[in-house]
């Protein structure tokens, strides 16, 4: 099967050095093999999405080098997709409407155990679970994943996944997904947010089967989330890609860059001087 790698960028600031490992990485891993590379932009957040950083992604990717094919995707343009696989999952019992904010989520998890730190997963604090059996419409609230009742659906279908870079804990080639600690670590996750009608571990993974990608590069920070787009691929008949977990390029205090970190910014050091090859040479490429 032929390569087909992406990088996915999404417009709402500047590409840091962060990216540009990952971008050439996904680039160099589908030149070696002969295959193709892919950008898509991931502008499902319309309120900080912005054209000028959309141009900036293709200004960058262009001086390092990176050629892509073309059109890219825009996750904007796939709203209808979404929908429909949304309207599956629904049908199916397999979501529930949820009204809680943040707060709502940091009282009822501080609450049973005074004193306990609440568990954090790919999401932030794992969700208590408290709108599951309330029956909200639909339109009400953000549509949550009911790990549990997903899980009981997969209970035949094996949770794997071939790593192909490197976990954080060091760990390569297939990968078994505790069912288990799904429930306990990931929990039920949002997959369609009120504002925005989808969510990023939807999206991604309805647009890597729609582009056919069969190696996912991503920084090893997203370990833990392939664990949910594993299941979503189980339970949406999706092709599973191989995944390349890469280590994160982090400041001089350890700390990983954010687009917050502007002087790591790749336009910055084009203005100041820097080559491509610098860049290379900035990340270990």
């Amino acid at each position: 099967m032929k390569l087909t790698t992406r990088f996915a960028p999404s417009p709402t600031g500047p590409l840091h050095l962060g990216h540009a490992y990952s971008a050439l990485l996904a680039h160099d891993l589908a030149q070696a093999a002969g295959g193709s590379f892919l950008l898509r932009i991931e502008d499902i957040d319309q309120s900080r999405a912005r054209p000028e950083w959309e141009a900036q992604i293709y200004q960058d990717l262009d001086w390092l080098g990176i050629g892509w094919a073309r059109p890219v995707m825009r996750q904007s343009d796939r709203m209808e997709s979404y929908r429909a696989a949304l309207d599956d999952l629904w049908a199916r019992g397999l979501l529930y409407a949820c009204t809680c904010n943040r707060r709502d989520i940091a009282a009822a998890t501080s609450a049973p155990q005074e004193g306990a730190a609440p568990i954090i997963g790919p999401d932030g604090i794992i969700y208590p679970g408290t709108c599951r059996a309330a029956g909200h419409p639909r339109e009400t609230g953000a549509l949550r994943l009911d790990m549990a009742k997903a899980l009981e659906t997969l209970s035949s279908t094996p949770l794997t996944f071939l790593e192909n870079g490197q976990g954080p804990n060091g760990e390569t080639g297939q990968q078994t997904i505790s069912p288990d600690q799904l429930i306990t670590t990931v929990g039920d996750v949002v997959l369609a947010r009120r504002d925005m009608g989808t969510s990023y571990h939807l999206s991604v993974v309805l647009d890597d089967a729609a582009q056919k990608v069969t190696l996912v590069p991503r920084g090893a920070d997203l370990f833990e989330a392939t664990q949910i787009h594993v299941v979503l691929q189980a339970l949406l008949g999706l092709p599973k890609p191989c995944y390349h977990h890469h280590r994160l390029i982090r400041d001089e205090a350890g700390k990983r860059l954010a687009k917050r970190d502007d002087a790591r910014a790749i336009a910055l050091y084009r203005e100041n001087g820097a080559t491509p090859q610098e860049i290379r040479d900035m990340v270990g490429l």
